[in-house]
């Protein structure tokens, strides 16, 4: 029984969390508290189903899930290897952490709407592992819509300024689906078929083909949008403020991720790293395109004093190393942008996580006005402390492995200029949170708070878990990079 059940985990993953969203608000009808406990415990089989299947790929190689017993490319296909096995824990990880610090945080900012709340979370987490476990471009889209329509309700959840930024962030999310759509309507005018692998077969001896260069360059453009990748970043920074801290933090460390996994899917698994090296010069002009996002967002970060915008800016600053790493595309600079993709999850929901424990507890928003808060939450503003230092890239965080490895591949290719731009960006990271770390640890708290009041503990013990990972995650990076060569080695430079 339970080895037949174990067959069915990729399946499961995705109906436990459609079953559980259908689920909540019969539950809150018993009693709203019950949503964010029910939340939660749908995310923990999320978790550990993405576990137990990551664990699978690294020991036995490729699983694929036929389903309806349909054979692929008949029939939709769920396919975990490496990559995305790997993406699966991130993104389940950053998922189950915010369902159990959402809990007070959104009665607090959004007293009332607990049903509706955590209906269109568990649809939002499911979606994003949809779209990271399926191996069919259509039902990759299917997918992409599920988690976008319940990501543009939740951000419209938040303060008087939500609406707008909702509004803002569904138009771009709109434009970038409509890309994706005709970017696969394309590639299945020319091929005939929707599944990953089948399209990997098929594609190289249309390569030439005008269509096939206009479908690539489609969903290009439409996931550039649905990872805010400079200078198509312009949703983000009003999302990730006005929404509610708990949303922000999912957001951060989630769903740009699942757009740079789906465009590292089509780049390297699909297309193939062959044909980009040869036929285009779309890894220079993304290299370029990073590298001009990584100094915009840091800059602009430097110059807010809202808290939650400047944690926004700066995630515009440190997706573009993750797309920095793809565009260099060697061993080392791969590895990175893996790395990269784990260590900025838990680095950037872990700073939102602060800011919603802030405004939890005080009420403040702005950095000026964290004048001696390292006294009056001493925990809660060590995980920030932690946090920062990674995303500056302090040795012996994970934030410093993963830029190393991205500076490595720079270096490698002969990209002088991208490896400068490494260094200086984290010259400017560091300034915008000296300005924090001043504030914090050397400014005088006005009120005269007493030490010890901080959030409520099912707040703080997320954010500091997220913390101590940032931390033990540049101890463990060696173990990560030897598992990511597997698949840098085996589809990148094997060509499987």
């Amino acid at each position: 029984m339970i080895e037949e059940l174990s067959n069915h985990l990729p399946i499961l993953l995705i109906v436990s969390g459609l079953i559980g969203a259908f689920l909540t608000p019969l539950i809150g009808l018993i009693r709203r508290e019950l949503c964010s406990f029910w939340a939660s415990f749908i995310t923990l089989i999320q978790f550990s189903i993405s576990i137990f299947l990551f664990y699978q790929a690294v020991q036995v190689g490729r699983i694929s899930y036929w389903l309806g017993g349909w054979e692929p490319p008949w029939g939709i296909e769920y396919a975990i290897d490496i990559l995305n096995g790997f993406v699966l824990v991130v993104v389940s990880t950053i998922c189950l952490s915010v369902a159990i610090y959402g809990r007070k945080s959104l009665l607090k900012e959004v007293p009332g709407k607990e049903i509706q709340l955590y209906t269109l979370y568990i649809l939002l987490c499911t979606g994003m592992l949809g779209i990271i476990i399926t191996g069919d471009v259509f039902n990759l889209y299917v997918f992409l819509e599920i988690s976008s329509l319940a990501a543009y309700a939740l951000v419209a959840v938040g303060d008087r300024n939500s609406l707008v930024a909702s509004f803002n962030y569904m138009i771009m999310g709109t434009v970038s689906a409509c890309f994706i759509l005709l970017g696969i309507g394309y590639l299945y005018l020319m091929t005939g078929t929707l599944n990953m692998a089948d399209l990997s077969r098929l594609l190289p001896p249309l390569y030439d083909r005008p269509a096939i260069l206009i479908g690539l360059a489609l969903l290009i453009v439409g996931l550039s949008i649905k990872t805010a990748l400079f200078p198509l970043h312009t949703w983000l920074p009003d999302a990730y403020t006005h929404s509610p801290s708990a949303i922000s933090a999912l957001l951060s460390g989630t769903f740009t991720k699942v757009g740079i996994y789906v465009l590292m899917r089509f780049i390297f698994s699909i297309f193939g790293l062959e044909y980009f090296l040869r036929n285009t010069d779309i890894f220079t002009f993304l290299g370029w395109v990073a590298s001009a996002g990584i100094i915009f967002g840091a800059i602009m970060a430097i110059a807010q004093d809202d808290f939650k915008r400047m944690l926004a800016y700066s995630s515009i600053s440190q997706i573009g190393y993750i797309a920095l790493g793809i565009s260099l595309a060697n061993n080392f600079a791969l590895a990175g942008s893996l790395l990269h993709i784990f260590g900025h999850s838990l680095m950037k929901t872990g700073l939102f996580m602060v800011a919603g424990a802030v405004i939890y507890s005080k009420g403040i928003k702005r950095v000026s006005q964290l004048e001696g808060m390292g006294n009056v939450m001493p925990f809660t503003m060590g995980a920030f402390l932690i946090g920062a230092l990674s995303m500056i890239g302090i040795p012996p965080t994970i934030g410093f492995v993963s830029k190393y490895l991205i500076l490595l591949g720079a270096v490698e290719n002969g990209e002088w200029v991208f490896a400068a731009v490494i260094l200086f960006s984290s010259l400017l990271t560091a300034a915008y949170f000296w300005r924090v770390f001043e504030k914090v640890y050397f400014g005088e708290n006005k009120k005269e708070e007493k030490a010890g009041k901080e959030a409520p503990l099912s707040m703080l013990l997320p954010t500091i878990i997220l913390a101590i990972l940032s931390l033990v995650g540049g101890f463990l990076a060696p173990m990560f990079i030897r598992v990511f060569e597997l698949w840098i080695g085996g589809v990148i430079l094997g060509g499987v």
